[in-house]
């Protein structure tokens, strides 16, 4: 699960953290494009011209972000940005400031205060976020949800699960043992074992897991369009409130029995169940699907994490940093705001570029290198503030047990196409693959 990001359903995954953090310093650079007293005071006519968002990829460079964001990282780490509607906004590509928007109050999640960045997203005035979709809404509203959402996903409780993890990790392991090489390591494995973990916290039944599934599934779904999204969307909604009344009826030992006995509305934990389920299955799924594919292209590092299982916890964290998966986020600014040495007016869209955040030198030293004995702390592929991912502990205890577990049970895995055929999700909101063929060798 990464962070809160950027469509209004969030249609392939969001994110959330501990409560408001205070801000950071505006900016780790010690040499700013223009002073900020001058840029403030020339104003409009100081500025360089509006960008687009960069979104090509370079051929054969699957995990690096669009090469032009570092260029104009390097340039300006905020800048004036283009939007598709016409909308004249921000770019954040730096740590520092990306890190402090993400901190600010100030910013909104709002998403009928928002602008897209992405070619073929919604145009003009959204409507606000549906009820329990922490992704578009601010405090109070967001820390009332927060604060009873947060005791549930504690770093303690989340690791009390890692037996079960481990459990659906060898049955999915032994599943694709018995049918034998060549599988798609998507659906086999990196999408059924987190959607399992989810529908097991929140409790939903045996029978009515395959309908869970079928219903997330079409949400990121590459040939569904907006509307079978949006039908996909309703139905889970629907399924997950005659779950919750069935859960007022009978409570078990699951999240959603938990929040039965909180002010929460039907129409409430209907909408917060739908948006977990969501939030908590895209996402990981994609990590440890690119994840693997990473690992793949870089053998000594795959080698390393299958020699020493003692990694597992940093090599999740720099696979975090360096494919940065939700790689876009949004905010608007409720008031005027000086930060980095621009003027940001009330009512602009920022974007902030996780992906180019995440590979800032400044905050971490050779960041185009994949380095599994990095410590990667401070990266922001869960977020930071008071969107920062909720259920990022779960997704941790996924892939410290996933990732080791794979290599281990198949020390000859490798690709089974060419890496050039391997189909990327490079127009969604969350980067990944839609299928990854894998093989290797039968004893």
């Amino acid at each position: 699960m990464q962070h809160e990001q950027i469509a209004p359903s969030e249609l392939s995954t969001p994110s959330e953290p501990s409560e408001q953090s205070a801000p950071s310093a505006p900016s780790e650079r010690s040499e700013p494009s223009a002073p900020a007293t001058e840029q403030t005071a020339q104003g409009a006519a100081a500025q360089p011209e509006p960008v687009t968002l960069p979104l090509t990829r370079a051929a054969g460079c699957p995990f690096d972000p669009p090469a032009e964001l570092a260029e104009l990282r390097e340039q300006q780490p905020l800048r004036p940005m283009q939007y598709p509607d016409g909308h004249v906004g921000w770019l954040a590509t730096g740590h520092a400031v990306t890190r402090a928007i993400a901190a600010d109050p100030r910013f909104s999640s709002r998403y009928e205060l928002l602008h897209f960045p992405l070619p073929g997203m919604p145009s003009g005035p959204l409507p606000p976020a549906v009820l329990g979709d922490l992704t578009g809404i601010d405090a109070p509203e967001h820390t009332r949800y927060r604060r009873l959402l947060a005791g549930k996903f504690t770093v303690r409780r989340m690791r009390q699960l890692t037996s079960r993890v481990e459990q659906i990790t060898a049955d999915h392991l032994d599943a694709m043992e018995r049918h034998g090489p060549v599988v798609d390591l998507v659906q086999a494995f990196a999408h059924p074992v987190p959607a399992l973990m989810i529908c097991e916290l929140l409790g939903v039944p045996q029978s009515d897991r395959s309908g869970f599934q079928e219903h997330t599934a079409m949400l990121s779904s590459p040939d569904a369009g907006v509307e079978a999204q949006m039908a996909a969307l309703t139905a889970l909604t629907e399924c997950v409130r005659e779950l919750v009344l069935a859960k007022r009826a009978h409570p078990t030992d699951d999240l959603l029995s938990d929040l039965t006995t909180s002010d929460l509305t039907d129409d409430e934990l209907a909408g917060i169940g739908s948006f977990l389920l969501a939030a908590g299955l895209d996402t990981t799924a994609n990590m440890l699907g690119l994840g693997t594919f990473a690992l793949l292209s870089h053998p000594e590092q795959a080698a390393a994490l299958r020699a020493d299982p003692g990694l597992a916890d940093q090599a999740v964290e720099e696979l975090l940093r360096y494919l940065s998966i939700a790689h876009t986020g949004i905010r608007a600014a409720l008031e005027d705001i000086e930060l980095d040495g621009q003027l940001i007016k009330a009512g602009d869209t920022v974007t902030v570029s996780v992906s180019a955040a995440n590979r800032d030198p400044l905050k971490f030293p050779d960041p185009d290198t994949l380095d599994l004995r990095r410590k990667a702390t401070g990266h922001l592929a869960f977020g930071h503030g008071a969107h920062q991912c909720l259920g990022q502990q779960l997704a941790r205890v996924e892939m410290r047990v996933a990732f080791p577990a794979l290599f281990r049970r198949f020390p000859t895995l490798r690709l089974a196409v060419p890496p050039e055929d391997v189909p990327l999700r490079d127009v969604m909101s969350v980067y990944g693959v839609h299928q990854l063929p894998v093989t290797w060798d039968k004893e």
